[in-house]
């Protein structure tokens, strides 16, 4: 606490009657006053007595002062007196009237209606207008300069920034303002002819120290692609240091020739070679180092793009040994090459494509006949019998065995006859499906017998395949699941069977899956799909056992967005057929009808559909999260069986020698920031 010189007695000889009629008396005993360890509310009205002058004391107001003056005050000195007096106290005095004053701390003389600025004890308040310094690193700088009840703040609306405080401080801060606000940075231009404008920047960024575009940089360099050029700002002698290193650099570049080296980072020297050839007219090559043709050839002249200056023709080729090109060229013709490289070898985006292909199947089969058979053993009786093909067992192979079966009975029979008779009618009955049910007799030397078949079959399936498959963007990727089925396509047999072959050819059967995706703007992805299942249906029939094979295909291009499920389409098959097998006249008549008529019924329904779903897998991260998640899943199925680890861990563990792939740890988000208003 501030002390200041008894006062009080001085004031009040100088107020006194007595004294009032000599003033050269009263200025003396002024001159002469001293007041100390005065209280702060006694010495306020003493003030406010001699000026007469209202103050309001807020009840914080407490404390005591000491006064020594050796000159003589007026009114406007002893209120300026008091001002320094608050001020050094922490208060300060608004304004509520005419010639009246609210005296409080002044920590809340910011939110108070007006302050007492005229001496510059007072508190005030003002607003600048910056043109080139930003409103919030102004506020940051200018907060340590203002008092306690001092209040900064950014206005982004406009950049302008509001300061209040003392109206002394209010000066120095605007004097501040003025020297900061100001534009002292130097502008120059490079104009590059060997380097590219962007390979420049990056070097000059690296030498320098500048890390990105933050503005808070003493120094920026900015590459113009069009002119390439450099456009440097900064201190004066930044900018001289950085414009000198540049034209030396580029002067270096024209004297060590016309050859520049390309190794890529991402993209396939191979792939690129073409374009690049055909921008400058040359002849693409007409076989990589595999043989492998690279393309349709073109016309160089109609094709170049690129006109070579000073009528050297440029070359590029590609060397085998490692993923880069050659470029041979004079300057102007390399650093559009150059650019056009930078732009086109970039990480490619993935894409992981999962299908679900659901089919489902049935097939019904009912079937019930009646086969009846009369015979005479010696011919005397002729045959009668009644056979339909939708039977599964035939009745006159039947009534044969039995037949050949009393012949060699007899010891008058045939064995090798009987012996066929009876393989016939073994391969009858291992036909069976169903029930079967027969009686037979003999009445005298005559035969007779009757089969009823009946059978009654449902089929129902359900086949699921989840094909996935990773490619890069543009990039076809086809996977199969299911076998190599052999068909014959040709046979030749001479006379002799000396010179007998068959050839063969094979073909994939199960489910396949080529695609080619490519990534659109705004997160969508076209997809050029074939989605094909196939499967071996059986031989063609009992005589030619060439195999026929189910196949049902799905060909078409789609837009789907990232992440969701689109169907492709649906192939439903259903047949049903009803044949009915009779003798006619006598199966007509009701009842005993029955007995001369087969019916069959079979139905058959198969519906096939594929759901599709891509998703961009566009960096490191995203490949660790869809990895993890497959490995676990296969990894929970085995953990299913009891076992403390899984095979798959061991294996990657003992012979990868790694850890199992997890989930990525997701970033923390970033901390709010928050601005509090005073």
């Amino acid at each position: 606490m501030i002390r200041i010189s008894a006062l009080a007695m001085v004031l009040c000889l100088a107020l006194a009657p007595a004294c009032a009629a000599n003033a050269q008396a009263t200025q003396d005993a002024a001159a002469a006053m001293r007041m100390q360890n005065v209280d702060l509310r006694a010495f306020i009205q003493d003030v406010a007595r001699a000026t007469g002058t209202t103050f309001i004391v807020d009840p914080r107001v407490q404390g005591s002062v000491d006064v020594h003056r050796q000159q003589a005050m007026d009114n406007q000195d002893l209120i300026g007196v008091l001002l320094a007096v608050l001020r050094a106290n922490g208060l300060v005095a608004v304004p509520s009237g005419r010639a009246t004053y609210r005296i409080v701390p002044d920590d809340s003389a910011a939110q108070q209606p007006g302050s007492l600025g005229g001496s510059g004890y007072g508190f005030a308040t003002e607003v600048f207008n910056l043109q080139r310094l930003d409103a919030r690193v102004a506020a940051e700088t200018l907060k340590p300069l203002v008092g306690r009840g001092g209040v900064v703040m950014a206005l982004p609306q406009g950049n302008r920034l509001l300061v209040a405080d003392y109206a002394d401080n209010i000066r120095r801060v605007r004097g501040l303002v003025e020297r900061i606000d100001r534009d002292s940075g130097s502008i120059d231009t490079v104009t590059l002819r060997n380097t590219s404008a962007r390979e420049m920047a990056g070097t000059l960024a690296g030498v320098f120290g500048i890390a990105g575009n933050d503005p808070g940089n003493v120094l920026s360099i900015l590459p113009v692609d069009s002119s390439n050029s450099l456009v440097v700002r900064g201190e004066a002698s930044l900018v001289r240091q950085v414009t000198q290193m540049a034209m030396d650099l580029d002067g270096r570049a024209e004297r060590s020739g016309d050859v520049a080296v390309v190794k890529l980072q991402h993209a396939s020297a191979d792939q690129l070679l073409p374009v690049l050839q055909q921008l400058i007219g040359q002849a693409p090559d007409g076989a990589t180092a595999n043989g492998a043709t690279q393309g349709p050839a073109v016309d160089a002249a109609n094709a170049q793009v690129i006109a070579p200056a000073g009528g050297k023709r440029p070359t590029i080729v590609r060397y085998p040994g490692s993923n880069s090109l050659v470029i041979h060229a004079d300057p102007d013709t390399q650093r559009t090459l150059l650019e056009v490289i930078r732009q086109l070898d970039e990480r490619r985006q993935q894409v992981l494509v999962e299908a679900i292909v659901v089919e489902i199947s049935d097939d019904a089969a009912r079937k019930l006949g009646a086969q009846l058979v009369v015979a005479g053993r010696d011919g005397n009786v002729p045959i009668a019998a009644t056979q339909f093909s939708t039977a599964d067992v035939g009745i006159l192979p039947l009534a044969g065995a039995a037949l050949a079966g009393r012949r060699d009975g007899d010891g008058d029979g045939d064995d090798t006859i009987g012996d066929l008779a009876r393989e016939a009618a073994a391969r009858s009955l291992f036909g069976l499906s169903g029930s079967l049910f027969g009686i037979g007799g003999r009445s005298g030397d005559n035969l007779f017998g009757l089969v009823i078949n009946a059978v009654q079959n449902d089929t129902a399936s359900n086949l699921l395949s989840t094909p996935s498959i990773l490619t890069l963007d543009n990039e076809e990727a086809r996977i199969l699941v299911g076998q190599e089925v052999p068909l014959t396509t040709g046979e030749a047999l001479s006379n002799n069977f000396d010179n007998a072959f068959r050839t063969i050819q094979r073909e994939d059967v199960g489910v396949q899956l080529t695609v080619r995706p490519q990534i659109n703007a705004g997160g969508g992805i076209t997809l050029r799909i074939k989605q094909e299942v196939s499967a071996v249906a059986g031989p063609v029939s009992s005589d030619y056992q060439e195999l026929i094979l189910n196949k049902r295909e799905i060909e078409t291009n789609v837009v789907v967005d990232d992440g969701a499920m689109v169907v492709l389409g649906g192939l439903l098959d259903q047949s049903d057929r009803n044949t009915l097998q009779k003798v006619p006249l006598l199966g007509d008549i009701p009842v005993i009808g029955g007995l001369f008529r087969s019916r069959s019924r079979t139905g058959n329904k198969t519906n096939l559909m594929v759901f599709l779903r891509p998703t961009i897998v566009g960096g490191a991260e995203d490949a660790q999260r869809e990895t993890a998640r497959r490995y676990g899943y296969i990894r929970d199925r085995q953990l299913r069986d009891g076992h403390a680890e899984a095979a798959l861990d061991t294996l990657v563990r003992e012979y990868l020698m790694t850890t199992p792939p997890t989930m990525p740890v997701p970033a923390a988000p970033a901390p709010a920031t928050t601005t509090e208003a005073p």
